[in-house]
């Protein structure tokens, strides 16, 4: 079995010539060496719609979980309720903050979104995260290589020094095309606000429609010095 402790020694190669590049066989290893101690932390946007749909065709009750900042928009709310009457199987968790919007005004001042959103992404996202991670041994992310420079080396097996754990990125070698027409060709629901220039979903106070497709995140933290909310860097 692969383990963080065993990484150096662990070289597992997957077929990528398939019409899934590779994820599905990605999947496949993972859940019948984790089992249940693997965890998907989804945010439900296109390319998590697209895991959970190859992820229910390898363990329809995998544990899947929803960082719930209480800042998401209402629509990514509505795509999660439909994802789950589409997959009733699935154990979808929302993962709350310990700290609700309120204490958090309290402790460290109304929109901490604005004056420390390094902060704010450590308190409603990685320390949940952290969280749930405890005793699992991999989690699996929705992470491409084409969405950004700082995710062009990211490999389907990746040793996460943040949280302990082994990393597992599916869809490293899908494209943007690629996850569309998947989700085209299955009739899969998505969030819409994909349909209004938003190719990456986070909370609404952070997110802004892209000013180039150049650069899927480049709606994230605008006129901020700030491209990633800490899980994947």
């Amino acid at each position: 079995m692969l383990t963080y402790d065993t990484w150096e020694d662990s070289l597992v190669q997957f077929d990528v010539d398939d019409e899934y590049k590779g994820a599905l066989n990605v999947l496949k290893w993972a859940y019948q060496h984790y089992g249940d101690e693997v965890v998907y932390a989804c945010s439900f946007g296109i390319e998590g719609i697209v895991l959970i749909d190859l992820i229910a065709k390898v363990k329809p009750d995998a544990k899947i979980v929803f960082l719930d900042t209480d800042v998401h928009f209402k629509e990514t709310y509505e795509t999660i309720e439909k994802v789950k009457e589409k997959y009733p199987e699935l154990n979808i968790e929302m993962k709350k903050p310990a700290l609700t919007l309120e204490e958090q005004a309290k402790q460290f001042g109304d929109e901490l979104w604005k004056t420390n959103p390094n902060k704010c992404c450590e308190i409603r996202k990685l320390t949940p995260l952290r969280e749930t991670l405890t005793g699992a041994k991999a989690w699996i992310s929705g992470l491409r290589r084409d969405q950004s420079e700082t995710r062009k080396n990211t490999e389907f097996l990746n040793q996460d020094k943040k949280f302990q754990s082994v990393k597992i990125c599916p869809l490293i070698h899908w494209s943007w095309k690629d996850v569309w027409r998947y989700v085209s060709k299955h009739d899969l629901t998505y969030n819409p606000l994909h349909d209004q220039g938003y190719p990456s979903i986070g909370c609404f106070h952070c997110t802004k429609p892209a000013f180039t497709m150049d650069d899927l995140r480049s709606g994230r933290w605008q006129g901020l010095n700030k491209t990633e909310c800490g899980l994947h860097d």
